[in-house]
């Protein structure tokens, strides 16, 4: 009776496995299951990319010298030191306000130039167009130390009239960045068209005017993302503007953290390195919320157009 009593809870035992078994086949042969391997893959590099720039940031607010040991919060290191800290370290204060004069300048001469030249080579019909295109994007392609070295170079030999300092890193940085730009506007350009302008020309605008009232309104997002993308990456630049430095002035900040992290540098090398990266965050997030903006005004205007047609 016992026996009878058991079996069917031994089969019970039994037939679970079994079940949990088929389900686990069923699930792995689904092409269509949530990629739980690969999610954590994602989310595990970035918390090792993130996790080292979040502690350095952690550690700027340190109120010790230490740059490994947590020793309570404060502001020692941005303002509160009146020798050491970010704010009143001269050799760090100006080197900030080097890196955003870099980058603005870089910023104001490569993206109009960019949007000129993809808007020349869009249009450009006939022998050494495709030239044209790859020399423009050679700068994207090869390594930036090879780009620096041979700036230097030619200002060294050849525009010798040319000193090293902030004239010769905006010249190496508009080198470098001019391919953002490009790009962006190229893309842009693509899935434009040319049928706004060849209406516009239709009604009697001349190819000007056309370019000038109904291209670059339209190019309006791409320009301001290529604006927030070209002082992001300028900002942080370190390879071409440390080949290019001239006098001690004119080395912006990445050099100078550079330089005192092989000493025996504070936090205050920590707080300059996250001003700089949430100088580039911000310029990101700006770029972006105008490009969505731009983006969804112009598509509100062809719906309305449409609609009215």
């Amino acid at each position: 009776m016992t026996d009878t009593v058991l079996a069917p809870a031994k089969t019970r035992v039994q037939t679970q496995p079994r079940v949990g078994a088929r389900r686990f086949r069923r699930w792995w042969k689904n092409p269509w299951r949530k990629p739980r391997f690969l999610e954590a893959i994602t989310w595990g590099y970035l918390a090792w990319s993130i996790m080292p720039v979040l502690i350095a940031i952690l550690l700027s607010f340190n109120r010790g010298r230490s740059r490994s040991t947590w020793q309570g919060f404060s502001l020692r290191w941005w303002t509160g030191d009146p020798f050491d800290s970010l704010w009143h370290d001269p050799e760090l204060h100006s080197a900030l306000l080097q890196s955003l004069r870099l980058s603005g300048m870089t910023m104001l001469i490569a993206v109009p130039l960019g949007v000129l030249f993809a808007i020349g080579i869009d249009r450009w019909r006939g022998r050494g167009s495709g030239t044209a295109n790859f020399v423009m994007l050679l700068s994207f392609v090869i390594p930036e130390i090879i780009l620096g070295i041979a700036i230097f170079l030619v200002l060294r030999f050849l525009l010798t009239f040319v000193e090293l300092g902030t004239t010769a890193q905006v010249l190496g940085l508009v080198s470098y960045q001019l391919s953002y730009p490009v790009i962006i506007v190229r893309a842009r350009l693509l899935s434009i068209g040319r049928e706004y302008e060849e209406a516009a020309m239709d009604l009697g605008a001349s190819p000007t005017r056309a370019l000038r009232r109904v291209l670059l309104p339209l190019l309006y997002p791409a320009i301001f993302a290529s604006f927030a993308i070209v002082f992001a990456d300028s900002i942080d630049d370190f390879v071409t503007v440390r080949y290019l430095s001239g006098p001690s002035s004119s080395e912006p900040l990445s050099v100078k953290i550079y330089n005192q992290a092989r000493g025996d540098p504070t936090p205050a090398v920590n707080a300059a390195a996250t001003a700089m990266l949430i100088s580039a965050i911000i310029a990101i997030v700006i770029g972006v919320l105008l490009y969505r903006w731009l983006a969804r005004g112009q598509r509100a205007g062809v719906r309305e157009f449409a609609a009215q047609v």
